[in-house]
């Protein structure tokens, strides 16, 4: 296995995360446990595009009379950025507070 050396910065929270999992006897260091959750990281993520793979194929595979209907293009989208706005807007609303 090829090693690279690379200077990173961490934020707090990451890197106590990182010396627990070393005291904790997860990880011998600190770089095996950066990259041993890297690792657990990226299959996470293959696993969940995975899925979603297969769930869209699943429904692609249903007969046209299952589909659900699917409201005007230009309006796809709207409730999904109403609720965007609004979270927006108390995130604002709190950090001001």
């Amino acid at each position: 296995m090829t090693v690279h050396k690379q200077s990173v910065s961490f934020t707090d929270a990451a890197f106590t995360f990182a010396r627990e999992l070393v005291e904790a006897g997860e990880y011998p260091n600190f770089s095996a446990a950066v990259s041993g959750e890297m690792a657990r990281a990226k299959a996470a993520r293959e696993r969940e595009r995975t899925l979603l793979e297969a769930e869209v194929q699943r429904r692609l595979a249903l007969p046209p009379d299952q589909w659900e209907p699917v409201a005007a293009l230009g309006t796809f989208t709207s409730n999904a950025r109403d609720h965007l706005t609004r979270l927006r807007s108390a995130r604002e609303n709190s950090a001001k507070s």
